[in-house]
């Protein structure tokens, strides 16, 4: 089965396990109404064989997210890390984005964009959790601000060749504070990822390709059929040994970090977000005219 614009339809080649729809976010695990409540259940799951395909489910707002999304993907991570039956999951988002960011009406209101029930998880319930299988960010349209940061935690990532990314924090009086900071200057050229972060400009398919931030870009039809046939080609490896694959690259890749920076990046993302500036670019958003920075 597959998910677009908060719907449900068949996939070709489903197996016995296929066609149960594990909604999360809401008490009731009920697709039919996962259709219509969106705002209630904002992340969905699906088995597609061994793998498990999540979505992002707030087409409206093009899966900005929420404290809500971020508890349940955070939730949704954990149930697939625990299934024996699922060895890789596959990540898209509802209609014609991936993800826009964190909901910056939300944030421009007082509200949260963390998880509540693990805070430890980071931005979207994923940025700092760990996740032992391998996950493939099937990048369907937009994904800026968090929604490339998502990108950048995931394992692997199918582009759509309309799709874009960039890290625009800095227009919004805001700063990268999901882990773009972090992970794009070790996944990209140091001057090409100060460039992108600095002036906050979009990134395009092509370059995302060039630079390797994306292991393809395909058209937009294709991305989760593209993210899927990648999914099963690791999911029939020795699932023992693709976890301890994925344990060794991230230690290697963490090697140089320890917990400080993600302290670093807490204490200066805290102190961002309460400024006026920060306020300033999430007012001036929701009111659809430019900032006025006043540098506090």
């Amino acid at each position: 089965m597959s998910t677009v614009d908060g719907k449900v339809a068949p996939v070709t080649g489903a197996g016995p396990d296929d066609g149960r729809d594990i909604v999360r976010g809401l008490a009731s695990e009920d697709a039919h109404t996962a259709m219509h409540d969106e705002e209630k259940n904002v992340v969905l799951l699906r088995r597609d064989g061994p793998v498990g395909v999540i979505t992002l489910n707030r087409p409206r707002v093009l899966n900005a997210v929420n404290a809500v999304l971020s508890d349940a993907l955070g939730a949704v991570l954990d149930e697939i890390d625990r299934d024996p039956g699922l060895r890789v999951g596959v990540l898209t988002g509802a209609g014609r984005a991936f993800c826009a960011g964190a909901d910056l009406k939300a944030f421009a209101d007082g509200g949260s964009v963390l998880p509540t029930n693990h805070p430890e998880w980071g931005f979207a319930g994923l940025v700092q959790h760990y996740v032992s299988k391998p996950l493939i960010a099937a990048v369907n349209g937009v994904a800026v601000g968090g929604g490339t940061e998502i990108v950048l935690a995931c394992d692997l990532a199918v582009l759509s060749s309309e799709a874009t990314l960039g890290l625009p924090e800095v227009k919004r009086g805001l700063i990268a504070g999901g882990g773009g900071l972090i992970r794009l200057p070790g996944q990209m050229p140091a001057k090409i990822a100060a460039h992108a972060i600095f002036t906050g400009e979009p990134v395009s398919a092509e370059a995302a390709l060039r630079w390797g931030l994306v292991n393809s870009v395909v058209q937009p039809s294709e991305v989760l059929p593209e993210a899927l046939r990648l999914a099963h080609l690791i999911a029939a490896n020795a699932p023992v040994a693709v976890r301890a694959s994925k344990k060794i690259m991230s230690h290697a890749q963490a090697a140089g970090l320890d917990d400080r920076i993600w302290q670093v990046n807490s204490a200066e993302s805290d102190a961002v977000c309460a400024s006026e500036d920060a306020l300033e670019g999430a007012s001036a958003f929701t009111e659809k005219r430019p900032p006025v920075w006043r540098n506090r």
